[in-house]
């Protein structure tokens, strides 16, 4: 799909932009709250589409080596937080999913990974460090990344 022009994927060594977003109806996670460990964000489009599920199951089947780097991954689409949540007990996913839903895609734009012409978030990561500075930033159109 093409790229809308006006995005642009943060670059390594950026100060990743804060956030709070819901995780559940009545829990919100906070990039803020976070700081301290390591977080990864695993933007997507939408939940329920087979390639989205795939994704979001193949991050479930890493977590030792996330728990090894004391990372917090967290997953963020513009779908809400009832879908998340049925989307998450159907795959069986064990991390959160935030609910970039209001105002749509808010935060997938201040990444600058919102595909303004679908209304979603593109597929995208992002390593934050302890600090909260992003280190290394993908999307399918370029990679980045700055040692430590």
């Amino acid at each position: 799909m093409p790229q809308s022009q006006s995005t642009k994927l943060l670059p390594p060594g950026t100060a990743a932009p804060p956030f709070k977003l819901a995780a559940t109806p009545d829990q919100v996670v906070s990039l803020d709250d976070l700081r301290g460990d390591p977080v990864i964000l695993a933007f997507y489009p939408a939940d329920w589409s087979p390639v989205c599920g795939d994704q979001m199951a193949l991050y479930n089947e890493v977590p030792p080596e996330f728990h090894r780097a004391r990372a917090q991954l967290l997953g963020i689409s513009v779908d809400g937080v009832w879908c998340h949540t049925a989307f998450a007990e159907r795959r069986k996913l064990h991390f959160p999913l935030l609910a970039d839903f209001e105002p749509k895609g808010e935060v997938a734009r201040r990444y600058g990974v919102y595909r303004e012409q679908d209304g979603v978030g593109e597929r995208a990561l992002f390593v934050i460090d302890a600090e909260g500075v992003i280190r290394w930033s993908y999307t399918r159109r370029r990679s980045a990344w700055t040692p430590r």
